[in-house]
């Protein structure tokens, strides 16, 4: 085990930023000792992260979500003692960033958070940027192994309140390059070419840094990861449950936390977030989830009968059918079953607008006298509104049958 000194720096977590933060610390003359959920053949690399603590004064921790910071923190809790600084780098819920806390501070450990805003280029020439939070004592011992990979550090307040700050920022961030992949949709589909959009947007107020640095790659289908989409994917989703836990409506981070969701299940979580831009690009994007799947066969489209023109059309057509309905003792419905609504043929004639219409007679009243000759069977009328309304449907004449 190599001796420890007050240079001896750890790093926990050997992704795309934790990895050139090491190599950062190195060209500063740190002695550095890494660790990584998966072992790595990296120079001094450690067995576990109780074991980093036990050699380094310093630890910083770049892992990705809450449970694997949580996991960490614990692993290592048995090994913490007075001497140790403990930076935790993650974009994780301020809950699970005050829990971290505590968990180190019982062991008389000091706590920095410090999320940080800059991709892989950024670590590379190290210039991140740091918002930072904890003791000031222990901010002012941190800075010389922050400074190693920043161009910034921003003083934020209490623990769990730079990690809000974070949060907020990435909504920004993730909102920018989504409207960017819309934007450039809209030109494309236009067949405007893309290099007028680019300098259009140069010379544009909203322009940024993250616009130049995604707009290039997207027309390019370019999606090696910066900034992976799982990982704004994740942000993104603590902070609509942040937003929604102080009673706020965060619409557009809804919207950009749904569209990283799609492209998640399409397999683009290893990605660059920009990979959202494929959604909108027919010669991009992988075939669509119906063509994925096959679920369904789509249905043909159901073409409205000739003689409806309008609803006000059936209105009346049902209103007059009413006015030339028989009387309902002269008019039984049969139809056993709701789904039998084909109509039998109507077997009286329709009177002439305006004559006077049969009356009901009297109940004491004599019946009709028989005729004389045998009358063929007729099928019960079934011309009430709800029939009318059927054969309206089926593109049927509007009137009820008749010579």
């Amino acid at each position: 085990m190599a001796r420890r000194t007050r240079k001896n720096v750890g790093v926990l977590g050997l992704g795309i930023i934790g990895s050139r933060v090491a190599e950062n610390l190195r060209a500063r003359g740190f002695h550095v000792f890494v660790w990584n959920r998966n072992p790595r053949p990296v120079p001094n690399f450690v067995g576990a992260p109780a074991e980093l603590a036990e050699m380094c004064d310093y630890i910083q921790i770049f892992v990705s979500d809450d449970d694997a910071l949580l996991d960490v923190v614990r692993q290592m809790v048995p090994a913490l003692g007075p001497r140790h600084i403990v930076i935790a780098h993650p974009t994780v819920a301020p809950y699970s960033m005050r829990t971290a806390a505590d968990l180190v501070e019982r062991r008389g450990s000091r706590f920095v958070e410090a999320p940080f805003t800059g991709s892989k280029s950024g670590a590379e020439k190290g210039e991140l940027v740091f918002y930072v939070a904890g003791d000031e004592v222990a901010l002012r011992e941190a800075r010389p192994i922050l400074e190693a990979s920043s161009k910034e550090i921003i003083e934020i307040g209490e623990i769990g309140q730079a990690t809000v700050v974070k949060l907020a920022t990435n909504i920004v961030t993730a909102a920018s390059v989504q409207a960017l992949a819309e934007g450039l949709a809209l030109v494309n589909h236009a067949g405007i070419p893309a290099d007028k959009f680019v300098a259009a947007m140069q010379n544009n107020a909203s322009y940024s840094k993250t616009l130049s640095m995604k707009l290039p790659k997207m027309i390019e289908n370019n999606f090696e990861p910066h900034f992976a989409l799982k990982h704004m994917l994740k942000d993104m989703k603590i902070a609509s449950q942040l937003g929604l836990s102080h009673h706020l409506e965060l619409a557009v981070t809804t919207a950009a936390r749904d569209r990283l969701l799609e492209q998640e299940q399409r397999g683009y979580a290893e990605e660059d977030f920009s990979v959202i831009a494929r959604k909108y690009f027919p010669e991009m994007v992988f075939p669509t989830v119906e063509q994925d799947l096959e679920l369904f066969e789509k249905p043909p489209p159901i073409e409205p009968a000739a003689t409806i023109s309008s609803m006000g059309e059936v209105a009346a057509a049902v209103q007059e059918a009413e006015f030339n309905q028989p009387p309902a003792e002269a008019a039984p419905q049969t139809a056993p079953f709701p789904e039998q609504l084909v109509p039998a043929e109507s077997s009286f004639e329709t009177p002439p607008l305006g004559t006077a219409q049969p009356q009901a007679q009297p109940a004491d009243a004599a019946p009709p006298s028989a005729p004389t000759q045998p009358q063929p069977e007729q099928a019960p009328a079934t011309n009430s509104p709800m029939d009318m309304l059927a054969k309206l449907l089926r593109g049927e004449s509007a009137r009820p049958d008749g010579p």
